[in-house]
């Protein structure tokens, strides 16, 4: 079993999420996305755990800008695409898209998702129905294009829509609360209210399935590439 942690990072300024990973049932551990390392070190010592390895979606610095302070003091691996190894320091295992990474017992898939940077990838982990999509998938919106094309964002994204609905994903930052009043339908309603619920508790507004995220979410739903392309713009 993997217990998930959301650590909320640069709050207020870029409302990062890292999330600290835990197979409980051999206790390897690791930090995804660690955006800085002052919350991931208080989370870390608040549940007594010293995390083996940082995994990475992509390069950008409000997404590894803790990696090196939490390398030193914890002595973690810094783990991350293939194609991205030049643009991650001190990165020690690379990974390509299919390859397949244990944390303990549990395995994740890499899955390559060019777009939002070249080099970007997702975490997924089948059997825990867990997806960490960084800065290709958000609530109700996606990751803007600094690098890569429309038609590789496309191309990603149909990626995800393959995966079974009740996968449940965890993005790279909290922006749902950008989306949630465009929402219609019965199937919106719930998805903003169970959002808003959780963020006025001081809750991440996820995880939602990717059943829920493909109804509501406007770039999953467009069906042909043409469609997607006037969404961007």
């Amino acid at each position: 079993m993997l217990k998930i942690t959301p650590i909320l990072c640069r709050p207020h300024e870029m409302d990062n999420y890292a999330y600290l990973l835990q197979d409980l049932e051999t206790g390897a551990s690791a930090i995804l996305d660690a955006s800085e390392a002052e919350p991931v070190v208080a989370e870390c010592e608040k549940q007594n755990i010293k995390p083996d390895f940082l995994l990475v979606t992509h390069h950008h610095f409000d997404h590894v800008e803790g990696n090196l302070a939490l390398k030193e003091k914890y002595g973690a691996k810094i783990v991350g695409a293939k194609a991205d190894a030049e643009r991650i320091a001190e990165i020690d295992i690379t990974l390509c898209d299919g390859d397949e990474f244990f944390l303990g017992k549990a395995k994740a898939k890499i899955i390559s998702a060019d777009g939002h940077t070249i080099g970007h990838i997702l975490w997924y982990f089948p059997e825990e129905k867990a997806l960490f999509t960084g800065d290709t998938l958000f609530n109700l919106c996606i990751g803007g294009l600094f690098e890569g094309t429309i038609e590789q964002m496309w191309h990603s994204l149909q990626k995800i829509k393959e995966l079974p609905d009740d996968v449940l994903f965890y993005p790279g930052h909290e922006y749902t609360i950008y989306g949630v009043r465009s929402l219609c339908g019965e199937t919106g309603e719930k998805y903003r209210q169970k959002a808003l619920s959780r963020l006025q508790k001081g809750l991440p507004a996820g995880p939602m399935t990717l059943g829920e995220e493909k109804i509501c979410n406007p770039y999953l739903q467009a069906e042909s590439l043409e469609e997607f392309a006037q969404l961007m713009g």
